[in-house]
């Protein structure tokens, strides 16, 4: 199978070539398959190669001096996951999956040759790392703006999104093989109150999570309760547009 066929699948800002993708899959110097919650770069490493996840569920993560996780980043297939690690060689972050990953390494030396001979080449990876940023801000504002709910409902909306554009979600259900508590670290929740959020979302009928499967039985609310716009997405074919909703019920605010 072809590693680089998901890479910017799908998105206005930039789509590479048949021939672009050649060049990248011919500067792959290794496939590996890599068991779950295995971290591959820890923070402060030096990095000689960025990882192209080809399938399975990675993230990037932060760790306090406690030991407590702090996830900060999710990744599809088809994501670059330390693209940025080329101009940067050291990360502030640490690397991991979170399920069985199938990854292709790329190394510097041949990112670099690509990009010196190529300036539109160039421009469509940093264009990558650009759109890697985008969604690092709306992490941020999901954390920092939305309650519980919210921040479940606009999580399963985003992956909803990105794992369409790769055509791993039909829009309705898509298979998520993470943990509750992997979820609890993604939205910065506790479990239980993980728990609680995904009984509500189940009894009122907007999306069920149960072995591993993501049913989403009303998107719009959905959408609407995690204030989810794919515009950041960059996608060119998106999903329905984001449309404000009304004032949602004062239990759904306040959690």
């Amino acid at each position: 199978m072809r590693s680089m066929h998901l890479f910017l699948r799908n998105r206005s800002i930039a789509e590479l070539t048949d021939a672009e993708r050649d060049g990248l899959e011919q500067a792959i110097s290794e496939r590996r398959h890599v068991p779950a919650r295995v971290t591959l770069v820890d923070r402060g490493q030096r990095l000689r190669y960025s990882t192209m996840l080809i399938s399975g569920f990675m993230i990037r993560y932060i760790d306090d001096l406690d030991g407590h996780r702090q996830v900060v980043a999710f990744h599809v297939p088809g994501d670059f996951v330390d693209l940025h690690g080329y101009p940067l060689q050291v990360l502030d972050h640490a690397v991991a999956t979170l399920t069985e990953v199938e990854i292709a390494l790329v190394p510097h030396d041949a990112l670099k040759r690509l990009t010196e001979g190529d300036a539109e080449f160039a421009r469509k990876l940093w264009a990558s790392t650009l759109l890697d940023a985008a969604i690092h801000r709306e992490w941020l504002f999901r954390l920092g703006r939305l309650g519980a709910v919210g921040r479940v409902a606009h999580f399963f909306a985003e992956t909803n999104a990105r794992l369409c554009a790769i055509g791993l979600s039909d829009g309705t259900a898509y298979d998520l093989r993470i943990t509750q508590n992997d979820l609890s670290e993604i939205t910065g929740l506790t479990s239980i109150h993980v728990n609680r959020v995904l009984r509500m979302l189940r009894e009122e009928g907007i999306c069920v999570f149960r072995g591993s499967r993501v049913d989403i039985l009303d998107r719009s609310r959905l959408e609407r309760l995690g204030q989810f716009d794919p515009a950041y997405l960059y996608l060119k074919d998106p999903l329905t547009p984001f449309e404000p909703m009304p004032t949602t019920r004062k239990e759904h605010a306040d959690e």
